[in-house]
């Protein structure tokens, strides 16, 4: 299977900004494109503000709702904990049933995860375990300021003892007026975790479809993405 899968240094970095941006300019790329964000918590799947519905959105698949998230949860909290205040226990063989049944439906997908690489799914079943099972390379969302680089080399390196493979990273979030830290810390990751830097992109002030495709397209390097795909597969 061609894709990637998105996962982040933490929650609310802007994974599903990043992820349905790129399924935006590779469908402008015509590359047939599917999203999978198989748990979501806190929100209707159906919601226009949920992640489900901008993934949906901007890779203009024709899979449903349910079949892009077939698992949601009313609290947001790590997609077991919310699961289990609701009685439910979902497994990675339950997750993996469901990816089976559409991963057929477009060439390439992209899979989003639920905030960072270690955030439980389910009982004994964390966000790597998912990435694995895929075997699709990851893109992984930080945040830009002061204390990224230390989250971002766990990540990586948590990943790298799994033998899983890093297509590459996304800054997210540099404000209008960089402070040193942010200034800096693109290089010293890039040095320090041996991963490339894929883009820096800026803090939306208004968040539309046009305006994350166009954020993506002028700041992200989806070539350097491909090829960077191409070479570790």
């Amino acid at each position: 299977m061609n894709g990637f899968f998105v996962t982040g240094t933490d929650t609310d970095v802007g994974k599903t900004i990043i992820s349905s941006g790129l399924a935006a300019v590779l469908k402008e790329k015509e590359i047939d494109v599917g999203v999978f964000k198989p748990l979501l918590s806190g929100i209707s799947r159906e919601d226009p503000a949920s992640d489900t519905s901008f993934l949906k959105q901007l890779s203009q698949t024709s899979l449903s709702y349910e079949e892009i998230t077939p698992f949601e949860f009313k609290e947001p909290l790590a997609p077991y904990v919310a699961g289990k205040l609701e009685g439910k226990m979902v497994t990675i063989e339950e997750v993996l049933s469901y990816w089976e049944k559409i991963k057929g439906k477009h060439e390439f997908f992209i899979v989003e995860g639920a905030g960072g690489i270690s955030v439980p799914l389910g009982e004994h079943f964390l966000v790597s375990d998912l990435i694995k099972a895929l075997q699709l390379p990851i893109v992984i969302v930080a945040r830009p300021n002061l204390g990224t680089v230390n989250h971002i080399y766990l990540t990586v390196q948590y990943a790298k003892s799994l033998g899983l493979s890093i297509a590459g990273i996304v800054i997210n979030g540099i404000s209008d007026h960089p402070d040193l830290a942010e200034k800096t810390n693109p290089k010293l990751i890039e040095d320090l975790c041996g991963v490339p830097i894929l883009g820096i992109t800026p803090k939306l002030k208004e968040i539309t479809n046009e305006n994350i495709k166009n954020m993506v397209k002028e700041h992200i390097d989806v070539t350097l993405l491909i090829n960077g795909m191409e070479r570790i597969r």
